[in-house]
């Protein structure tokens, strides 16, 4: 039967109210809009603190339920070891609480400088960093991949016009005004941000020359710049004496300017120029696929970036810990390093794909999205691929509050007309804490036909690289669908990724309020929170079990 026919709302009536474990005391959890709900003003500290994973009937925060999944429904069950591949930046795989959830390429003798497993990889013991250079380190910057269109296809349409392009041509060139666009209004944002970093620079300085003359040590809070502020006569040193008040409180520093500077800089000299190798130092022709191998084993990178590592702890962060719970920690994350200070090429994310395939992943976790794909065509291989190995992939809907039915957004499984061309791929969106009108996420994209589900992505208790902190993004939400789904396949190994895909969509709290449509427009436009992902819902692990376990067990009778 094929997958889209399986789940009928009879059907999803029928599977919720089988039993779990043959124990009919396992319902799934049916209204989500419930009255007792703890409002937001109302959640303390201990709330908070992984609010995630609670569940809205027994905890009355809108969770997924996963804690309230393993005290009930796996208590005298035993995990099968799963593979979560993370294309993502550097790891931290020495991490305390992540280091016996690393993947080990046992096929491989490590560091003998032999491809022991002939899979074209030396020494990939815990997968391979596709932006890694020919010293063992990584590249930081690579380039937006609108600036990589405009230098692919420059020469061939500047000063041209639509009605001069051949038809076989025009989608090219299409994309080529589009980048032209993208790239002139990113140039313009970075020089401005340089011109706010110089002023403030300036304003600092003399901001702290004047105060010099009161603090001859340099040292100095905004109470003992108070203490002096009203005796001070010069209306100009009164206003400077301000600007170093709003300074500290922003923890803006020498420090902080010149990082900041540095920062913008690098992105026009690098993601920005049309004259930089987009991915200088890792000696491979980006557009093209055959040129391998490349890159290196070294999958903690320069310790940079903290976002693999942030998204790795969501996933499978050990369980028994008083500042980090992942959602399944019986996992092995595979460490692919794709991302940089830039967009992510096509070529690495194919290969990516294909590598994580290849070695075992059942789920692959892509926190990332861009606006141009110049061979998409390579990622849509690999997709495809993927599903025909029974991988499920994962991916975050993006942080720009756009709608993604009529805005671009890469990787996806959808062709130019929307069409899907893949039952392997799931899109995420963001929510919050809050069962009100602020439930999606502010800054989530979200699309009914483009996002497939939503899950909580605001306030999320994770890892930097080694230490706990909270940080927001569909990143975030991308990694609690990965880790459902490893959850899934870990307990239920002969669902098909098609089928814990629908699972995932199909057993998700359905929430029947209105909301804020995430927007850039200062004025709040209120819509129902179904019409923001083609499910309508948010994951629910705990539903997403029970229903595993009966679709699971109607498969083992046939």
């Amino acid at each position: 039967m094929p997958i889209q026919n399986l789940f009928t709302p009879a059907l999803i009536t029928v599977l919720f109210g089988l039993s779990f474990c043959c124990q009919p005391k396992y319902k799934a959890i049916a209204l989500a809009n419930s009255t007792s709900y703890k409002k937001n003003e109302s959640l303390s500290k201990n709330d908070l603190k992984y609010w995630h994973l609670k569940d809205i009937e027994k905890d009355s925060i809108l969770g997924i339920s996963l804690e309230r999944a393993y005290t009930e429904l796996f208590k005298k069950r035993k995990a099968n070891p799963v593979i979560v591949a993370a294309l993502d930046s550097e790891v931290n795989i020495k991490q305390e609480g992540l280091k016996n959830q690393i993947w080990v390429n046992t096929k491989e003798i490590p560091d003998n400088g032999i491809d022991d497993d002939n899979n074209g990889y030396i020494d990939d013991i815990n997968g391979w960093n596709y932006i890694g250079t020919q010293n063992n380190d990584s590249v930081v910057f690579s380039s937006f991949t609108y600036t990589e269109v405009l230098k692919q296809y420059d020469s061939k349409f500047k000063n041209t016009s639509l009605k001069e392009i051949p038809t076989i041509e025009k989608k090219q060139y299409q994309t080529y005004q589009r980048a032209k666009t993208a790239y002139k209004k990113q140039l313009e944002e970075r020089k401005n941000n340089l011109e706010t970093y110089n002023r403030i620079k300036r304003k600092y300085t003399k901001s702290r020359s004047i105060l010099h003359k009161y603090f001859p040590n340099n040292i100095y809070s905004k109470k003992q710049i108070d203490s002096i502020i009203d005796i001070v006569k010069d209306k100009e040193e009164k206003k400077f004496m301000s600007y170093m008040k709003y300074y500290l409180d922003n923890d803006i520093n020498d420090s902080t300017i010149a990082l900041g500077l540095k920062s913008e800089h690098k992105i026009i000299k690098q993601n920005l120029n049309l004259e930089h190798n987009g991915k200088y130092h890792t000696k491979d022709d980006a557009n093209d696929l055959t040129d391998f191998p490349y890159g290196n084993n070294n999958v903690s990178g320069i310790e940079n970036f903290y976002h693999g590592t942030e998204i790795s702890s969501v996933i499978a962060h050990k369980r028994n810990h008083k500042e980090i719970r992942g959602i399944i920690d019986t996992v092995k994350i595979m460490c692919l390093n794709t991302s940089t200070a830039g967009d992510e090429f096509d070529k690495d994310i194919a290969l990516a794909i294909r590598y994580a395939v290849d070695n075992g992943a059942r789920v692959i976790n892509m926190s990332f999205g861009k606006s141009f794909s110049l061979h998409p065509e390579w990622v849509k291989d690999a997709i495809t691929y993927a599903e025909s190995k029974n991988v499920l992939i994962v991916t975050s809907a993006g942080n720009s509050r756009l709608n993604l039915d009529t805005n671009y957004d890469y990787p996806n499984d959808a062709l130019d007309d929307g069409i899907e061309y893949a039952d392997n791929f799931l899109k995420v969106g963001s929510t919050t804490n809050k069962l009100d009108s602020t439930l999606a996420s502010g800054f989530s994209n979200y699309g009914k036909k483009q996002v497939d589900v939503f899950a909580p992505g605001s306030r999320i208790d994770c890892l930097a690289w080694d230490e706990p902190i909270v940080d927001y993004g569909t990143s975030l939400s991308s990694a609690v669908v990965s880790g459902v789904a490893a959850l899934i396949f870990s307990y239920y190994p002969n669902l098909t990724a098609a089928e814990v895909k629908h699972i995932i969509m199909e057993s998700g709290l359905p929430i029947d309020i209105m909301v804020n449509k995430p927007s850039k427009s200062k004025e709040k436009e209120k819509v129902p929170f179904s019409s923001l992902s083609k499910s309508g819902k948010i994951v629910n692990a705990y539903n997403a079990l029970i229903m595993a376990d009966s679709i699971s067990k109607r498969r083992k009778r046939k």
